[in-house]
């Protein structure tokens, strides 16, 4: 922070006389005040004070403390990591307390001692600045770690750990998973991580071409190979030396042409259409498809010996409604990514639509979600995105019913997970959404051996 430049104190206080004291109590701060929930949440909105001193009894109720705690949730819904310092009068200590379980940071105790209040402040500020930084950090090292994936999910987790064991290695990989769940964001970060990462990266979508064009687009052609071969073109393969040569929807490859690749993978050399010279090839091969390749091999549409060339490393990527809290997750990156892109301002997510993305079965997976998302940022009106603008239908399931202490248990799980999710990591936040304490949000953590 410059040092001109002075820190923002948001100052929820409805008495004229408080006013004047916290602003000369606090001159190394820029003081912002606001004397109801509606005036403050506005400079919420437009400043994003890291700290906020909140009076519980505003107008139209200072004699209670429904407004303060209205205002206190509507705070930490907009900004979870603001640090909330609440003013409790005689008699509302006990409501002072309460907030804490809401998320706030801390209480202190009218009539205001200003040295006692000056710490407070200035240790919710170092510590939102420190909680900041950890949040930067964990940032760059997830995006360093495999590009774009974001995930919070322990399914997903398990995939990222095996792209990362096996990337520094010449190992051919098969990715399997449904349409959409993030093929070849894998494979990209896969080379990334390698000692090709230098070297091209080269897709090819085996069932986008045309099978009367595929064998050309992975081999080349030598001029006059055929008609319209009017000079030497390389192909994919070939293109890819040194590199990463990634083969998506394998399953798809005409039954001649794995014929071809096999004979590839086994010499590494490889002949141009109308050519008589091998020319080597070094390349690391990925392949990933939706489809069974077992059930192809019995029916006889996919070499066996092709099949087992393929797969020295198979990893399995779980469907998005598998990764619990991730739809979430990724919803609010999508936001951020379409409101820079489309030059919108939308400012987050109602929570009937949180809750409609978080149960939502997508199976058009992530693909589905950024384009549901993008669209829902064009059309939206308001300030925040809602099930209208989402335009989604929610079917009913019912998952199989095992013994009562496993339902339970993965019951608490994915409603963690999900509280997390929907908190942006604040455990305060999260334990508010579950309605537990922070304490006894902590416990579930430790008890089901979960990460924060």
């Amino acid at each position: 922070m410059p040092e001109n430049k002075k820190r923002k104190l948001l100052v929820v206080e409805d008495d004229p006389g408080l006013q004047r004291q916290y602003k000369w109590n606090f001159e190394k701060y820029e003081v912002l005040i606001a004397s109801d929930r509606e005036e403050a949440m506005k400079i919420v909105t437009r400043d994003n004070p890291a700290v906020v001193t909140l009076d519980l009894g505003l107008p139209p109720d200072p004699d209670g403390v429904s407004e303060g705690m209205a205002c206190l949730e509507e705070i930490l819904g907009h900004a979870p990591y603001t640090k909330v310092i609440i003013a409790s009068g005689h008699g509302a200590r006990e409501s002072a307390l309460n907030t804490i379980s809401l998320g706030a940071y801390d209480f202190y105790q009218k009539p205001v001692d200003p040295d006692e209040l000056g710490l407070i402040v200035d240790r919710a500020f170092r510590l939102y600045d420190l909680e900041e930084e950890n949040r930067k950090l964990a940032a760059s090292q997830q995006t360093a770690r495999l590009g774009k994936i974001i995930t919070g999910s322990e399914s997903m987790e398990k995939v990222c750990s095996i792209i990362e064991r096996v990337a520094p290695t010449n190992v051919t990989v098969m990715l399997l998973g449904a349409s959409g769940t993030g093929k070849e964001l894998l494979a990209r970060g896969l080379h990334d991580l390698s000692d090709r990462k230098d070297k091209p990266f080269v897709a090819i979508n085996c069932a986008a071409i045309p099978e009367n064009l595929l064998e050309s687009e992975l081999f080349g052609y030598e001029k006059g190979a055929f008609t319209g071969a009017v000079k030497q073109t390389p192909g994919k393969i070939e293109v890819a030396n040194g590199g990463t040569l990634f083969l998506d929807e394998i399953g798809d490859l005409p039954f001649q042409l794995q014929v071809k690749l096999l004979r590839f993978l086994q010499e590494r050399v490889i002949e141009r259409i109308g050519g008589r010279k091998e020319i080597p090839v070094d390349v690391r091969v990925v392949c990933a498809t939706h489809q069974d390749l077992e059930s192809h091999i019995a029916e006889g549409l996919f070499r066996e010996d092709l099949f087992y060339r393929l797969s020295e490393i198979v990893v399995n990527i779980p469907p998005l409604a598998e990764r619990d809290g991730d739809a979430v997750l990724l919803a609010h990156n999508f936001l951020n990514k379409f409101n820079k892109e489309l030059k919108r301002n939308i400012r987050g997510y109602t929570k009937e639509a949180i809750s409609v993305i978080s149960s939502y079965n997508w199976p058009g997976n992530v693909r589905e979600l950024e384009n549901r998302i993008k669209r829902a940022v064009i059309m939206c009106d308001g300030k925040k995105i809602d099930v209208g603008d989402l335009e989604m239908k929610i079917e009913d399931s019912e998952e199989e019913i095992l013994n009562l202490k496993q339902v339970r248990e993965a019951a608490d799980i994915k409603a963690i997970r999900k509280a997390l999710a929907c908190a942006n990591g604040n455990v305060s936040h999260a334990a508010k959404l579950l309605g537990v304490s922070r304490p006894t949000f902590y416990g579930l953590i430790k008890q089901y051996n979960l990460s924060v």
